[in-house]
């Protein structure tokens, strides 16, 4: 799993405990986030959408656009993150395309998983991605 790799030796790790919040919807973002290990669940209007455990990344959206946080996070299980902030997310596009690339990929699955929730007239989008670092979609 190529995420893993890339930060199974990072320092700069938070920890969080069951029930946590981690950032709201809304919130400003300027880190995204790869879970080392634990489960998190995203969360977009009430809703929990997807549960993303190690390897997976979240929060990547605020630092591509710089926008408002779409979703929610919260610990569903004690869990260490990585963060990830702007710096350092252009450094590893630039140093590790496959980094941008999965990136990409992450995106692309969840708004395909979007459009299928939408294209069947169902009230709940899911957005999570069961990709993990390494993964093709």
């Amino acid at each position: 799993m190529m995420t893993m790799g890339l930060f199974r030796n990072a320092t700069d790790t938070r920890d969080f405990a069951a029930g946590d919040t981690i950032f709201a919807e809304g919130d400003e973002g300027h880190q995204m986030f790869v879970v080392r290990n634990g489960e998190v669940e995203i969360i977009v209007k009430g809703n929990v959408v997807a549960t993303l455990g190690e390897g997976e990344i979240f929060g990547e959206m605020a630092l591509i656009d710089a926008r408002p946080r779409s979703a929610g996070a919260r610990a569903k299980s004690s869990c260490t993150l990585v963060p990830v902030d702007e710096k350092r997310f252009t450094f590893l596009i630039q140093q590790t395309p496959q980094f941008g690339l999965h990136v990409l990929r992450v995106l692309a699955d969840r708004l395909r998983r979007a459009d299928e929730r939408v294209e069947r007239g169902h009230e709940k989008l899911e957005w999570g991605s069961s990709l993990r670092m390494g993964e093709e979609v």
